[in-house]
């Protein structure tokens, strides 16, 4: 089959993975899922180059009788039927499927695909019933099927096709996530829309809404990266300011519960564990395990352990731009303000903010820091640290976001630092930075050898407090493939 994958920005894996199940030498079923918006229907599209042999979209909020309707209207398309079928069982409508594919060649690859197919799940359907029986039945039983499946709702597609416990256990042949856009990834789409920024402006841009590409495609190259957040973001029914109530009900089923454990963890800057969670969001045991499992799936969070305890309070911290962003500066715009952006982000909150945000993309690209610092071929583990103290004691508390802990007895102690210029090491932040790491060896009793490493924009500035930097990584460096 003639595809166009050079035209699309990155997704290397993702299309490898596509064509080895259309060059296998059996039926594949092929599941795509990821987040809303991060272009899983895109990446289909492009491969397959709109080449199916049947595909059926579901309709959101549709009942079963409008679904039925629909596949109906595909298969009278792509079967060139006289009349449009009537079916009021999806068993019904697989079995005209299978009839319409038996009906093709025998020496080619038929490629079905069915995006957002947690739609088409309505309650009571037996949708899935019934595209059980469909690929157990038959299709698995051939070898020229290749049967892609998509959805945002991550929930639905691990629970009822990923981890089916009935009869599609074990059945999905190939299980393709596909991830939100890294730095590099982005520069690429950008530059393709014509949108020539430099990596500082790019790296505020990732800050708002990540690495997600439908988002970039909003942006007007005519404007400049303030007015664009003011026109999707604060200007009234803005695109990206209505985006986020259908987000996580797009996503996730029972949505309400991973709202609410994501606006908890937005309260805390520094991550929080799981009984912290718990407490704070009434959430316990599977519960609260199936909605952090289903949220870190999806890129919404990452868990890191603490240092020297790899199984219990591991941190967990939402790394979701977008989210982070519209919690922090739009849900509580009242909407008076369609500039608020152009006449704010030189303020004091958007400069924490984004302090903030650069160090949750340091942690977001963890192999790029990992190359710069030539230790991609050591066996490495990330993980944070906190001493936490007692009131009314006079010992010092002390917090490292981000440590590197190497097979080669090294320990990288990360400091991560947004600035227009090259950052300035004062006396009091050099002196910080020795009892840290004091306490930190005292407390951990290891006896690896500590680096002080500085992850900044545009390097640590030359001056009588430099000594205490061991090795930088340079916002240059994110950007590597």
């Amino acid at each position: 089959m003639v595809t166009k994958n050079d035209m699309m920005i990155g997704r290397e894996r993702e299309k490898a993975e596509l064509q080895r199940s259309l060059e296998s030498d059996r039926s594949e079923f092929v599941i795509v899922y990821g987040r809303r918006r991060v272009g899983k229907t895109y990446l289909v599209d492009h491969f397959f180059n709109h080449s199916y042999d049947f595909s059926f979209v579901g309709g959101h909020r549709l009942p079963k009788t409008r679904q039925l309707r629909n596949f109906a209207k595909s298969l009278k398309k792509y079967a060139n039927l006289k009349q449009m079928p009537v079916f009021h069982e999806w068993f019904d409508a697989f079995d005209a499927l299978e009839e319409y594919l038996e009906s093709l060649s025998d020496d080619r690859r038929k490629v079905i695909f069915f995006d957002e197919m947690p739609w088409i799940d309505t309650p009571h359907s037996e949708f899935v019933d019934a595209l059980e029986m469909f690929w157990n039945g038959w299709a698995a039983r051939r070898s020229d099927i290749v049967f892609v499946a998509s959805g945002s709702s991550t929930s639905w597609m691990v629970d009822k096709i990923v981890e089916n416990q009935g009869g599609l256990h074990g059945r999905v042949t190939n299980n393709i996530y596909v991830r939100p856009f890294t730095l590099y990834e982005t520069e690429q789409y950008l530059h393709s829309r014509n949108i020539n920024w430099d990596r500082y402006q790019i790296l505020q841009a990732y800050m708002v809404i990540g690495g997600i590409p439908f988002y970039y495609s909003l942006l007007d190259p005519r404007e400049s990266l303030v007015q664009n957040i003011d026109r999707l973001f604060f200007r009234k029914n803005g695109e990206l300011r209505t985006e986020f109530e259908e987000l996580y009900n797009a996503l996730f089923t029972h949505s309400e519960k991973y709202v609410s454990v994501v606006r908890a963890l937005n309260a805390v800057r520094d991550g929080m564990t799981r009984d912290e969670i718990s407490k704070a969001t009434s959430l316990k045991d599977a519960v609260l395990t199936n909605v952090l499992r289903n949220l870190e799936r999806c890129d919404f969070i990452i868990r890191y352990s603490q240092y020297g305890n790899k199984t219990k309070g591991a941190i967990y911290r939402l790394v979701d731009f977008y989210t982070l962003f519209y919690y922090r500066f739009v849900e509580s715009h009242n909407g008076k303000d369609e500039q608020w952006w152009s006449h704010h982000f030189q303020s004091h909150s958007v400069e924490s903010w984004q302090g903030m945000s650069f160090e949750l993309i340091c942690l977001t690209h963890l192999d790029q820091i990992k190359r710069r610092l030539g230790i991609s071929g050591i066996a490495a583990e990330a993980s944070s640290w906190r001493n936490a103290v007692s009131k009314g004691t006079d010992e010092k508390g002390a917090q490292i976001d981000l440590l590197i802990d190497r097979a080669d007895r090294i320990i990288n102690l990360c400091e991560m630092k947004f600035s227009v210029n090259p950052y300035v090491i004062s006396k009091d932040y050099e002196q910080t930075l020795r009892l840290r790491m004091a306490i930190f060896k005292g407390k951990t009793n290891t006896r690896k050898s500590l680096v002080n490493t500085f992850v900044t924009t545009f390097g640590v500035a030359n001056g009588i407090h430099h000594s205490i930097v061991d090795s930088e990584v340079l916002m240059e460096d994110l950007f590597e493939p």
